[in-house]
């Protein structure tokens, strides 16, 4: 762990190689850019990698999500329990549909659902009355009773939930089950890979992701019924038969276009390299900050057989300023993120739902010690040697 030169450590940067650039080439040799034969690969890639029935390829991760939540039957005035430890996308779907999100709080190792506060919020928001109004939010429910619909649990970082347990929950109260595996391509629960936990999966590929479409999501699942929905929505509502002009359902302008599908194919099928490569920057990682003061390294959970890295975060330990800690690390040309920032407590959500801190003081700890160290699978081990040294130096002085 030493250093003597200043180097310069992006936080992420894709993993790209000529494969994709000639692949992004040759769909501007032809005439089709969006709704073509590459999006058509790029979803048969996905089913024969997870081994589902449907993989729906859309615009974004939260396109994903947001047409995952409408296919479980979300209205206005529904409740869906969620973790308020992840990207704002996964709550934002809910409130898309006019529903309330309603949170537990997460395991302190892993970051995912609690499940015994999962159980018992779902056993009291069915039970209704004042039992079900201590998960609710103070104030934003509207004027009628919501009826609990739908589970969206969150693989964070690439670790998976604890989804057998999930799954239980969710058929013992005739609730849709969503996988929000965007971080997580790749991952195993199990011996079972992620994404097809649930009901419905969803994927997303922004260039710091495994692999990357630059923008884009997909959705997977064995609903046959679920998928042709979504399929439509993603298409502007366009149903089976419809022709240009015509919309069987209220959609959106969801599609993947051919670049972007052609650019997946071709990191799809350097998948398992792709994985590899972050697994050993993890390794590396691992290796040097175990023995180091102050820091905690991520924890693996026992049913998660494979991990898919998708940030490298570490956690700081109480009593540690992580702002100057950030502040001097940037003095070293290392970039580090605060991972996550918990969703109750943005201005928007305190705003509508008079949320407050101390509502999920689990997750606030997190949020407030999680530092995620600079990322990607091109990363070399002279690059997290100088992160790790720079940021032993840092301690060492505070």
């Amino acid at each position: 762990m030493k250093t003597t030169t200043t180097l310069h450590i992006p936080m992420s940067s894709p993993d790209l190689t000529n494969l994709e650039r000639e692949a992004v080439a040759q769909v501007l040799r032809t005439p089709h850019l969006s709704m073509g034969d590459q999006i058509e690969a790029f979803e048969a890639a996905f089913c024969r990698y997870l081994g589902v029935k449907h993989a729906i390829g859309v615009n974004s991760g939260t396109a994903a999500l947001h047409l995952c939540v409408l296919a479980a039957g979300v209205e206005a005035g529904d409740w869906v329990l969620t973790t308020p430890f992840s990207f704002v996308a996964s709550t934002n779907v809910i409130l898309y549909a006019g529903a309330i999100p309603v949170f537990v709080d997460v395991d302190p190792q892993t970051g995912n659902l609690d499940l015994q506060q999962a159980m018992q919020a779902v056993h009291d928001l069915t039970t209704g009355g004042k039992a079900a109004q201590r998960w609710l939010p103070r104030r934003g429910q509207g004027q009628h009773r919501g009826q609990l619909k739908a589970i969206l649990a969150v693989d964070v970082f690439g670790q998976p939930a604890d989804w057998d347990a999930l799954r239980e929950l969710a058929d013992q109260y005739h609730l849709k089950l969503i996988e929000d595996s965007c971080e997580a391509l790749g991952a195993e629960y199990k011996g079972r890979k992620a994404g097809v936990l649930g009901d419905y999966g969803t994927f997303g590929f922004y260039p710091n992701k495994q692999i990357t479409t630059g923008e884009g999501g997909m959705i997977v699942t064995d609903d046959d019924a679920a998928a042709a929905f979504m399929r439509a929505l993603r298409n502007q509502g366009r149903a089976p038969g419809d022709t240009w002009l015509q919309h069987t359902y209220l959609g959106y302008n969801y599609r993947l276009d051919e670049l972007s599908a052609a650019l997946g194919l071709a990191q799809m099928q350097r998948l398992e390299e792709l994985l590899r490569r972050r697994e050993q920057v993890a390794a590396w990682y691992n290796q040097r900050l175990k023995v180091l003061d102050g820091v905690e390294i991520p924890y693996i959970a026992p049913t998660t057989t494979r991990m898919s890295w998708f940030v490298y975060v570490i956690r700081l330990a109480a009593g540690i300023d992580r702002g100057q800690v950030a502040a001097r690390l940037a003095e070293f040309g290392v970039p580090v993120r605060p991972y996550f920032l918990p969703i109750h407590l943005q201005p928007y959500m305190q705003e509508r739902f008079g949320y407050r801190r101390g509502d999920y003081p689990v997750t606030e700890d997190l949020g407030e010690r999680g530092l995620a160290l600079p990322f990607s699978g091109v990363m070399s081990e002279e690059q997290v040697d100088y992160v790790c040294h720079a940021l032993q130096m840092v301690l060492k002085s505070l």
